[in-house]
């Protein structure tokens, strides 16, 4: 009976064992005896309090991405694991790996309505690769250890703990577990020779290939495999918004950003190629636009860990099932060295008529009134950070901004909502990324509609002093979806403008430094002090209303239907 620990210690003590450092989470009734034995543990482990659960495992999600570990989050029962489903749901659509681990009433309890009974088991199964309860302090070691593996094992996701307060407070003897394998669940699938031997034929004879760059080649850590590919065979590469950072921006290969606000050049060659190279993505509706009129005279190589995604949305010819990182050491060895010349001299047209029609426009704005445009806010404060820090972004016009405007040199340099497009994602993103990558930059771009969502976790940033710079572009608006009222509802402004609070003043209240930049003669100054100063840093940035997000494809249009500015359509035979 000596050896025995509590269910709770048991939870810790594996927690350590799987190499957690940090936990972000929030406390309560069902939860207690974990935050009880968590005090003794302080030294081991730190815990970043959140000020709500959302943004506790919004927080998880930022550091898990930066890191490539698994993020961890406590929430109570009830209200408390209630509020982690939109994180749960986010990090499923983006393959992000999160353990959460909950509180539950007693076992003797569940099913008659106990105070802050959630069936949170049957809630998340839909959000989640896994969710189990437990019951047992016996059964937390080996419950923890299998959810690890699963959470950051083939296509990463969240999993759910759920722990009864009989089992956290029961005592049983702990013993060290570990899990790398589950019978029906095969997370590294064998890669066939002769698949890469057809795929490596199709890319030898292509006249016009193209690689699409999805996350999936930063989870796999297949970053400088990627670069080497391209450089090889001379192939140009377009990334999805997730797969941003996977290749620097400044590559003479890279062409861009696809997708609906994507750049033109990789949007318009998607129809022009001969092969695409699908690399860890998954076709999703923001990258095809309408899959009818999608890459009409392409042969398609989709290589994923996940066989789910092919043939989901865009068919393809050749199914490479298996790791992106093993896939591709396979694949190089039997790619030729050559030359595309002339494909990668069809990009240059597109890229002037670009920066002519929309970057200009945006970078070197001229407001009479001085109120700014986000595009050059972004590219001024990329520049003043030497394009090296990690970027975070909100949901919205400042989302679809800054990826575009945001230059990237290393990997893992992009924290962002992609799948789910949450707004109240940035802020407690941007709080895990510091924590996770404490030696970088962190620049968050938001609006003041998704700002206000999360705000609270300015909490977080004042209690742990992190030094995350956040820009808020503010323009009293939902300003993407004031975009699609102007363009595609008659500019009839429902529910968009906002009135909002003083900024500054909140920012101060955290001890948060912080600025109003109400004319772009401000801005370089303040941008200035911003990078100068060690700690957190607020920017209120005046963004003109009507500034929208260009090049565009309009919904249900093809990736080639891009609008450069409202009403004029892109030809290049006109241009």
């Amino acid at each position: 009976m000596s050896n025995q620990i509590s269910g709770a210690e048991i939870l810790i003590r594996s927690l350590i064992d799987q190499g957690v450092k940090n936990i972000f989470g929030y406390p309560g009734g069902t939860i207690m005896p974990v935050y009880d034995k968590l005090y003794d543990y302080t030294d081991r482990i730190n815990h970043y309090l959140a000020r709500h659960e959302q943004g506790a495992i919004h927080a998880a999600e930022g550091f898990a991405r930066v890191t490539g570990k698994t993020g961890v989050v406590f929430a109570t029962s009830g209200p408390g694991a209630m509020n982690l489903l939109t994180g749960l749901n986010d990090a499923l659509i983006d393959s992000t790996p999160i353990v959460a681990i909950t509180g539950q009433v007693a076992t003797a309890f569940l099913g008659k309505d106990a105070f802050q009974e959630s069936d949170i088991v049957s809630v998340t199964l839909p959000v989640t690769k896994w969710t189990i309860q437990v019951r047992k302090p016996e059964d937390i070691a080996p419950a923890v250890a299998k959810a690890f593996y699963i959470a950051n094992s083939g296509r990463p996701g969240p999993v759910v703990v759920d722990l009864t307060k009989d089992a956290q407070m029961a005592m049983a003897e702990y013993k060290v577990e570990t899990c790398d394998y589950i019978r029906s669940y095969h997370p590294n699938p064998e890669i066939k020779d002769a698949v890469i031997l057809e795929a490596a034929e199709m890319i030898n004879n292509a006249k016009r290939p193209l690689i699409l760059a999805g996350h999936g080649i930063s989870i796999a850590n297949a970053e400088n495999l990627l670069i080497q590919l391209a450089e090889k065979a001379q192939i140009p590469v377009g990334c999805t918004m997730l797969g941003l950072s996977a290749i620097p921006t400044s590559h003479p290969l890279y062409k861009g950003m696809l997708g609906m606000h994507g750049n033109i050049g990789p949007n318009i060659n998607t129809n022009n190629a001969d092969v695409i190279i699908a690399l860890g993505m998954r076709f999703d509706d923001r990258v095809t636009g309408d899959v009818t009129k999608y890459a009409p005279d392409a042969k398609i190589i989709h290589m994923d860990i996940d066989a789910s995604e092919f043939d989901k949305c865009i068919k393809s010819d050749l199914h490479i099932h298996g790791c992106v990182n093993q896939a591709l050491k396979k694949l190089i060895p039997f790619v030729n060295e050559s030359r595309h010349d002339e494909w990668l001299e069809s990009f240059k047209p597109h890229e002037e008529i670009e920066k002519r029609k929309v970057i200009e426009r945006e970078v070197n704005a001229s407001t009479a009134d001085g109120k700014m445009l986000m595009g050059e806010v972004i590219s001024k404060v990329s520049n003043a950070f030497g394009e090296d820090a990690i970027l975070v972004t909100d949901v919205g016009q400042n989302q679809m901004f800054a990826v575009k405007y945001f230059g990237f040199k290393h990997p893992r340099s992009i924290v962002t909502s992609g799948g789910l497009g949450t707004m109240g994602f940035g802020l407690p993103a941007s709080i895990g990324a510091k924590i996770g990558e404490e030696n970088r930059n962190v620049v968050l771009f938001v609006g003041d509609g998704g700002f206000q969502m999360t705000l609270e976790e300015l909490g977080m940033i004042m209690e742990y002093n992190l030094g995350v710079k956040i820009v808020l572009l503010n323009n009293n608006f939902l300003g993407n979806v004031r975009q699609w009222q102007h363009l595609f509802f008659n500019g009839r402004f429902s529910a968009t403008p906002m009135i909002n609070p003083d900024f500054r003043m909140i920012a101060d209240a955290y001890g948060i430094p912080a600025e109003d930049i109400a004319h772009r003669n401000q801005l370089d100054d303040a941008i200035k002090r911003m990078v100068e100063h060690t700690g957190a840093y607020l920017l209120n940035v005046n963004i003109e209303p009507t500034d929208m997000v260009f090049p565009m494809t309009p919904p249900g249009a093809g990736v080639s239907d891009i609008l450069l500015a409202e009403n004029e359509y892109y030809k290049p035979e006109n241009n």
